[in-house]
């Protein structure tokens, strides 16, 4: 508990049984007061008006008394409190009223005096019965009053032995580890288990003492070490390395960096915004780190007499400081890896799939060729065995003509020489293209081919050929997926500033894990058929891109998918 919650708790039950013992004894003597005050008002007075009429009635011997008894009368009889004190009251009136008619009799006269006697009796046991009652209140009060004031004194004296230790002890302990640190023994530290302020000012206390006892263990002499120690392996490394401390001032920079940037030694300590106003490089360095997902990782720079391909890490750097739970981030380290012999090789890779893909071409139509010969008649009959086989080698030339024409086209992509004829061409030619390509193997899985068109489309800014090209491998993806006696549907439709063409199928459709990847090189969905090398929609991607438009799949499994692609409109 903490000391302050002690504190207000002790001392307000303290306050709280004050405050009761106050009351009690406020409410007690208001009691006695009261009592009291019934005896003089009611009973006292009572017994003077008696005596006053005694000694009216001795000093008016003989005769009839005087105006003194006739008034005490009237003010007892407004003065009636006890019980019979009424009737005898009403007796002495009585006996008055014939006193007066006869004041010689004086036998009346010793009536009167008994009646008085009477009233006066009466009043003095309600005198005794109400001092009883009295004493009763005042022992009650001196019992609750005793109680309230032991309660106090117990209250008071727990306070009184407890809280000066509980706050002089920590106090003491903590002034003699205080003590301890200032005579450089950094390995002190506060135990105190309790959850107060104390226990707070221990876990800060002791943060401190951990930190000191760190530095104190780590001499300068070792941290020049260790800092030279790092520069060296910064220095050594192969790969261009720049490190910025959190307010983005270089901290260092080895000297492939600096060859590569072409700086010089004088950038550290400088701002990297302001070493970026004379270079271009060390500018789009800055900018990567305001948004790392823009812009494409891989930089080209001319470095040690060549084209180099470098690849940007931007790596932040947190800590967790002594003591504390959650790291601090205090800079970024810049890597370019130089990825140039792996690029060679992806060049070499690619112009040695298109010289392949190139010459294959060649004996593969001419396969096609002689193919068509031998279904010719007049080259001689065949039987049903020879006209299966070749079938079976039409089937497995196409296959290798479609593969061979992907492979060119994306070493087209890759190297950067896509040739497009970007004209204004109507939708309906790019959609009649397609469907003309599709329509056999469609009649093949008895497939309808269903299009939904939009009237007076306008034209489309496009490559006839290379749109074509990917709504037939958005076509023939459905067709190849689609279940028999299905229907395939085509909708080509404007929104706002471009046509969407877009291909439906009845097919299983596509896990959404997978939706993004499919656009990948060489992806194919697991468990699906594998009858492709995985290109058709990288390609398509590709040169729909390079058209200012965009591609996309729309995918519930089990229901099917609709892949799509968007292009702009035609200036008139």
């Amino acid at each position: 508990m903490k000391i302050k919650t002690k504190l207000i708790l002790g001392v307000g039950i303290l306050f709280l049984m004050v405050v009761l013992l106050a009351s009690l004894g406020i409410w007690y003597v208001n009691a006695l007061k009261s009592d009291t005050e019934n005896i003089l008002a009611a009973n006292y007075n009572t017994l003077e008006f008696s005596r006053n009429m005694i000694l009216a009635l001795d000093q008016e011997k003989g005769g009839a008394p005087s105006r003194i008894f006739e008034q005490n009368l009237a003010r007892q009889q407004q003065n009636i409190t006890e019980h019979g004190e009424e009737a005898a009251t009403t007796r002495l009136a009585v006996h008055y009223g014939q006193l007066k008619n006869n004041p010689a009799d004086t036998a009346i006269r010793t009536v009167i005096r008994q009646d008085i006697s009477a009233i006066m009796k009466l009043n003095m046991e309600a005198i005794r019965r109400k001092t009883d009652k009295a004493k009763e209140t005042a022992a009650t009060a001196n019992m609750w009053i005793a109680v309230s004031g032991t309660l106090c004194f117990i209250i008071a004296l727990t306070l009184l032995v407890n809280l000066p230790d509980n706050i002089a002890k920590p106090v003491k302990e903590l002034t003699a580890s205080i003590r301890s640190i200032a005579a450089l023994n950094y390995s002190e530290r506060l135990h105190f288990k309790e959850n107060s302020e104390f226990g707070l000012l221990a876990q800060s206390f002791n943060t401190m003492a951990e930190k000191l006892e760190e530095y104190n263990n780590s001499t300068l002499a070792q941290i020049l070490m260790e800092k030279k120690r790092i520069e060296m392996l910064i220095n050594n490394m192969t790969d261009p390395v720049i490190g910025l401390d959190e307010q983005g001032k270089v901290i260092f920079a080895n000297g492939e960096a600096l060859h590569v940037l072409g700086l010089k030694a004088d950038i550290v300590g400088k701002a990297a915004t302001e070493v970026s106003l004379y270079n271009d490089l060390m500018r789009s360095l800055v900018r990567s780190m305001a948004d790392t997902a823009a812009g494409d990782n891989v930089m080209k720079i001319y470095a040690h007499n060549k084209e180099r391909y470098f690849e940007r890490h931007i790596v932040p750097i947190s800590i967790r400081p002594t003591g504390e739970q959650e790291k601090q981030q205090v800079g970024h380290v810049i890597l370019l890896q130089d990825i140039t012999p792996f690029k060679e090789l992806d060049f070499a890779r690619t112009n040695f799939i298109a010289t392949v893909s190139h010459e294959l071409k060649t004996p593969i139509a001419s396969i096609k060729m002689s193919l068509q010969l031998l279904k010719n008649k007049n080259t001689g009959t065949l039987n049903e065995e020879q006209q299966l086989l070749i079938d079976s080698i039409a089937d497995d030339g196409e296959r290798l003509l479609k593969i061979t024409g992907e492979l060119l086209n994306m070493t087209q992509v890759e190297t950067g020489n896509i040739q497009m004829n970007m004209a204004g061409t109507p939708a309906h030619k790019i959609v009649d293209y397609a469907l003309e390509a599709v329509r056999f193997p469609a009649g093949q899985k008895n497939i309808r081919l269903e299009v939904q068109m939009q009237d007076q489309l306008p034209a489309v800014f496009a490559d006839q050929e290379k749109t074509a090209w990917v709504l037939i491998n958005f076509l023939t993806n459905a067709i190849r997926y689609a279940p028999e006696n299905s229907t395939v549907s085509i909708a080509v439709q404007q929104e706002l500033s471009s046509v969407v063409f877009s291909v439906r199928d009845q097919g299983p459709g596509i896990e959404l894990q997978y939706q993004e990847k499919i656009f990948d090189r060489y992806f194919q969905v697991p468990g699906s058929l594998r009858t492709g090398t995985g290109l058709g929609l990288a390609i398509s991607r590709e040169f729909m891109e390079a058209q200012g438009g965009h591609i996309g799949v729309e995918s519930i499994p089990g229901s099917g998918s609709r892949f799509y692609c968007t292009l702009g409109l035609a200036k008139s």
